[in-house]
């Protein structure tokens, strides 16, 4: 860290895990009792970086507005009080951890068991004594996969929410049957917090993110043009409310790209909402595959190869093709002790999507890399298998 830091005229500081270091003897001999600052709630109140995994990582500016409407709203539609034990495990980096998880305790007065990171023995110890988990998909598969995580462990529980990743139907299925409990699936991002949720009292649909939260304006647009699209059509998230943050840091290009004018923040997001007002998360416009002219959304291939014997689950990539541009390229990972063939599902594929939108090709891995919330890296997959449909 030392030559970054000289690179980068910074000051580096060190505080170790006894106490002892440059940065508290530097803070010795500071003050500690400070004026009380007046602030308002458009002041701003967190930096938070984005994730990068589509580009460079950019600076969320949240307002205090921001912060605290999110909370207040989670709080009331997730029904937490000052009665609650949250358990949280996730990372504070993210707006999952710091933000949605912590606000929500803090503002309800609840309890909150906090944990330096994902550890499945100390999740399993300590659920007993909680009321609500909020995770990525990786905790709850990692837990189904524990013969320990029983019905009886989570029976103070009244709540386990999933988000940052998609999760997967199976995963939906086998944690019900397992506990008795449905996941609660929501959307958000860096920029927002939350957007939408699936209802507390109601039913939680396996594959949606639910509904706008209250307060939250959420329609479907035309990704080229920026009209309005009919429900059903799949097409930009676009997001209005006091949860859209104030800009990008020093990013002014970039802050008029995705933050209109009239409010509405531009997600990045495809997406389309069902008659009864459900939003499903179709994939990023950045992973959006053109073959031949051809627009193909990756995750109408990814639903269908996940429901092929033997398959996990699956990433649908575009690569370089010498005729096409692009091909529809399938990356499987394989269910415990299975094999997927992947000729007969090649076959089955031809069934039940138009000729451009079935894979060119498939290849089974024995996972998919992911950051640390959860989501899978689509460009390290591009990377790995560019070369693919390359001529000679």
């Amino acid at each position: 860290m030392a030559p970054v830091a000289a690179a980068a005229g910074a000051q580096l500081m060190v505080l170790n895990g006894d106490g002892s270091g440059s940065f508290p003897d530097a803070a010795a001999g500071l003050p500690d009792v400070f004026s009380p600052v007046a602030r308002g709630p458009e002041d701003l109140a967190a930096f938070l970086y984005t994730s990068g995994t589509t580009g460079r990582s950019k600076g969320a500016m949240l307002s205090h507005r921001n912060l605290l409407s999110n909370a207040e709203v989670l709080a009331r539609e997730w029904r937490f009080t000052k009665h609650d034990v949250l358990l949280h495990a996730l990372p504070i980096f993210h707006t999952h951890g710091l933000f949605v998880a912590s606000n929500v305790a803090l503002l309800t007065g609840g309890a909150m068991i906090f944990l330096p990171g994902y550890d499945m023995y100390e999740v399993i110890r300590l659920l007993p004594k909680a009321t609500a988990m909020m995770g990525v998909p990786t905790f709850y598969t990692r837990l189904l996969d524990d013969g320990r995580f029983t019905r009886d462990l989570v029976t103070h529980m009244r709540l386990f929410t999933s988000g940052s990743a998609p999760l997967l139907a199976e995963t939906h299925v086998l944690f019900e049957e397992r506990t008795g409990h449905r996941i609660l699936e929501r959307y958000g991002m860096t920029e927002t917090n939350m957007n939408t949720s699936n209802p507390y009292d109601g039913e939680r649909r396996a594959g949606t993110v639910g509904m706008p939260l209250p307060g939250v304006e959420l329609k479907i647009t035309d990704p080229t043009t920026g009209s309005t699209l009919p429900q059903g059509e799949a097409g930009m998230i676009e997001v209005r409310g006091p949860n859209v943050f104030q800009g990008y840091w020093q990013m002014p290009e970039k802050t008029r790209e995705e933050l209109r004018e009239d409010g509405f923040f531009i997600t990045g997001d495809i997406g389309v909402v069902d008659a009864d007002g459900y939003v499903a998360i179709v994939g990023r416009q950045k992973d959006l595959i053109i073959t031949g002219g051809y627009n193909v959304y990756p995750k109408e291939v990814e639903l269908i190869l996940d429901e092929q014997p033997g398959v996990l689950e699956s990433a649908v990539i575009g690569l370089p093709h010498p005729d096409f541009g692009e091909a529809v390229f399938g990356v499987l990972v394989a269910q415990k002790g299975a094999t997927p063939d992947t000729s007969a599902i090649m076959d089955a594929l031809a069934g039940r999507l138009a000729k451009f939108k079935q894979p060119k090709g498939l290849m089974v891995v024995a996972d998919l890399p992911r950051n640390t919330m959860g989501k899978v890296q689509k460009n390290l997959l591009r990377d790995q298998f560019k070369g693919r449909f390359a001529k000679g």
